[in-house]
């Protein structure tokens, strides 16, 4: 039988997936990433050992952890708070997702000789006519994750299998229920799995350990200061609540300024492009695209945008600047622009650096 190796986080997804997995016939091994434990032992949402344990033994499989603390400080948790601290808004489950879930699974897998890595992500991982492996929509689009797979290699790809593409949420706790799984009626995991009390800045406060920016100006488009922040790694652009200022009528982060510790602010209308450049460019669906090159597709600026159409062009130094037919609400810096083809299948995807 082949043998797959599946990540489990604790939570009722992957446990779903492993027994799947098992039902089609597969040699299951469950394997947890210890990613990040806080001081007082709490573990990230994504690695609650004691509960994958546990289902393991339900299911009946081989379980193992293994501690990725340090790949994950390094790739993960101290780049996110730098990405804050210059201003910009990271996405942590895009970079572990490459740096250290898929490149520890398919290490692992190779200890154990598993033919496969699996998850419980809500995906599919399709082959294209060119003979590329990429990630499609999963068939419920409010559960669909590509937006956080782009940067998987054709390597990471040609070895995962994601059972639960064509899976809701409802589903999925449903087989959980009827077998008994104790995970069934776990909540989801919060958005930044290893914050785990109070807010990301509150994380960052505690966690940094480099000098933290201070107070600043909000400012206006022209310059004039408007008032007092609390500190630029506080906001996101396109952020409306929490500026603490009043003036009649709404105001937004339009800009967040680093070098000046400023954060500029415009009305609602300021805050959109259409256009943004992106760095950090990994394509997946293609081979490449060549300098001048251009092609349609349907373009994400955040997990919970929905996809516009939008024309990517090939710049210098690996660039790309994406051109939307209309214009997109607040695109941030640092988040990622993910690309799709009409076949909702992932092109590729990049770190957005500027907008106009």
């Amino acid at each position: 039988m082949p043998k797959v190796l599946v990540g489990m986080s604790g939570g009722v997804d992957s446990a779903v997936a492993a027994y799947l997995l098992k039902q089609q016939g597969y040699d299951v091994i469950g394997v947890t990433l210890r990613i990040w434990t806080s001081e007082d032992g709490k573990e990230s949402r994504c690695c609650e050992i004691d509960d994958a344990r546990r289902v393991a033994m339900q299911l009946g499989i081989p379980y193992y952890a293994f501690n990725c603390i340090d790949d994950f400080e390094r790739c993960v948790s101290v780049p996110f708070m730098e990405s804050y601290i210059a201003g910009k808004t990271p996405n942590p489950c895009v970079v572990c997702n490459r740096f250290v879930k898929w490149d520890r699974l398919l290490y692992y897998a190779k200890i154990f000789n598993a033919d496969y890595v699996a998850t419980g992500h809500y995906a599919f991982v399709v082959q294209l006519p060119n003979g590329r492996y990429t990630v499609k929509r999963a068939t419920h689009a409010q559960k669909d994750q590509t937006y956080m797979l782009y940067k998987l290699t054709q390597e990471h790809l040609q070895k995962t299998l994601m059972p639960l593409g064509n899976m809701s949420k409802d589903e999925v706790r449903a087989i959980a229920k009827t077998i008994d799984i104790e995970v069934a009626s776990k909540q989801d995991s919060q958005e930044i799995c290893f914050v785990t009390k109070g807010t990301y800045a509150d994380y960052i406060k505690e966690h940094y350990r480099g000098d933290i920016p201070g107070e600043g100006n909000f400012v206006d488009e022209q310059g004039n200061i408007l008032g007092r922040h609390k500190g630029i790694f506080n906001y996101t652009v396109g952020q409306r609540k929490g500026l603490e200022l009043a003036f009649g009528y709404p105001v937004y982060v339009k800009e967040i300024k680093a070098d000046t510790n400023e954060v500029v602010l415009g009305k609602a209308d300021a805050i959109y492009a259409t256009s943004i450049v992106c760095d950090d460019v990994s394509y997946m669906g293609i081979d490449n695209l060549g300098l001048g090159e251009t092609l349609d597709c349907f373009a994400k600026v955040r997990y919970h945008h929905e996809a516009q159409k939008a024309k990517i062009e090939a710049l210098p130094d690996g660039k790309i600047k994406i051109s939307f037919e209309q214009p997109v609400h607040a695109p941030a810096p640092g988040q990622s622009a993910v690309f799709y083809d009409d076949n909702d299948c992932v092109i590729g995807g990049g770190t957005i650096i500027d907008a106009e």
